[in-house]
């Protein structure tokens, strides 16, 4: 069983329920009917979604882990409520659809220091309830193949991704050729037009649960951020 801290808006945001019915999924377990967005059938978009549809719609605050001896999910919930009444919600900003090495995802179109430094602060505080990284994972992040920089973030906090690597991202693909990302690119647009006018604030942490090697995640917990605004980076 794995844990993953998540940013997504409620399940009642607009935005997560376009999301979903492009994933056909829903991270809050609910049924999600099989629409044609932008031309695309359910079947002609499955082998482009597959990864963000089993995660689901969300942004990544703390990647996937397994939880350290000695630690409960009882604790972690408790421990995700007292942060979030201490840490207040990064500044509202607005999201774009970029192309991310072949990955599409909603991401923010200015720099977002505040949100930043959120993320770090999460991975830090919570690195307590990580149990350490078996070879076999480490493995699979093919170290050998990242920069220092990324190398010494995947041994220090289980993931390279963090801190000055951090980039707020919300996947809507898997990686695409060119032909396909182009294609996927104009149904998103289209799809998410009128919503991406309407800034988003990052102001809940989701806890997420995967049961089983490879099941789908979905949300078990979230907590609004209430306490005073985030520290800058």
């Amino acid at each position: 069983m794995r844990y993953a801290l998540y940013y997504s808006p409620s399940a009642d945001h607009p935005l997560v329920g376009a999301a979903e019915h492009w994933l056909g999924r829903s991270l809050f377990g609910r049924e999600v009917p099989g629409d044609t967005i932008g031309g695309l059938s359910p079947q002609a978009r499955a082998p482009w979604i597959a990864s963000p549809r089993r995660y689901g719609f969300h942004a990544t605050l703390k990647a996937p882990f397994r939880l350290a001896e000695g630690r409960d999910e009882a604790a972690l919930i408790a421990a995700i409520d007292a942060f979030a009444a201490t840490t207040g919600p990064a500044p509202a900003a607005r999201l774009g659809l970029e192309n991310l090495r072949g990955f599409l995802a909603l991401t923010f179109v200015r720099p977002t220091p505040e949100l930043d430094a959120l993320a770090a602060e999460i991975v830090r505080d919570f690195d307590g309830f990580r149990a350490p990284m078996s070879p076999e994972d480490r493995a699979r992040r093919q170290p050998e193949r990242l920069e220092e920089a990324l190398r010494r973030n995947l041994d220090t906090w289980g993931y390279p991704y963090v801190m000055e690597a951090f980039r707020f991202h919300m996947t809507l693909t898997e990686r695409l050729d060119a032909a396909d990302a182009a294609r996927a690119g104009e149904a998103l647009r289209q799809h998410f037009a009128e919503l991406l006018e309407t800034p988003v604030t990052v102001d809940r942490i989701v806890l997420c649960r995967e049961p089983a090697p490879g099941a789908p995640f979905t949300s078990i917990h979230a907590t609004p951020l209430i306490g005073a605004a985030s520290k800058t980076a």
